[in-house]
């Protein structure tokens, strides 16, 4: 597996959301939740990965993220569990419906 990027789109002072990106394909998506000094982690991969890669995968997770927030001789525990799946739909309160496709182009505000 190629080095994993993370695109932070959420932080805040106890969390942080990160999209997983390897080369130009989204891989998943990572919930962190940092409390105190044990730090859980949830990733969900949109595809088939070996043991190998995803245990590549969290020691990358653990060196460039997790350390930087609390080093592993500091905390009591990283907890990370993966899932496999997809996304299905989504739905945001500043407008659309879920299913409901967002057409830019009409929008004047752009």
């Amino acid at each position: 597996m190629e080095p994993v990027r993370f695109v932070r789109v959420v932080r805040t002072s106890t969390s942080e959301v990160y999209v997983l990106w390897e080369d130009e394909e989204r891989l998943g998506q990572m919930d962190l939740h940092y409390a105190h000094d044990v730090i859980h982690a949830n990733i969900v991969l949109e595809r088939e990965t070996s043991v190998e890669d995803r245990k590549e995968l969290v020691s990358q997770v653990d060196q460039e993220i997790v350390s930087s927030y609390l080093p592993s001789f500091d905390r009591e525990d990283f907890l990370i569990t993966l899932f496999r799946g997809h996304e299905v739909d989504s739905y945001s309160d500043g407008g659309g419906e879920l299913g409901e496709e967002i057409d830019l182009e009409d929008d004047d505000d752009f």
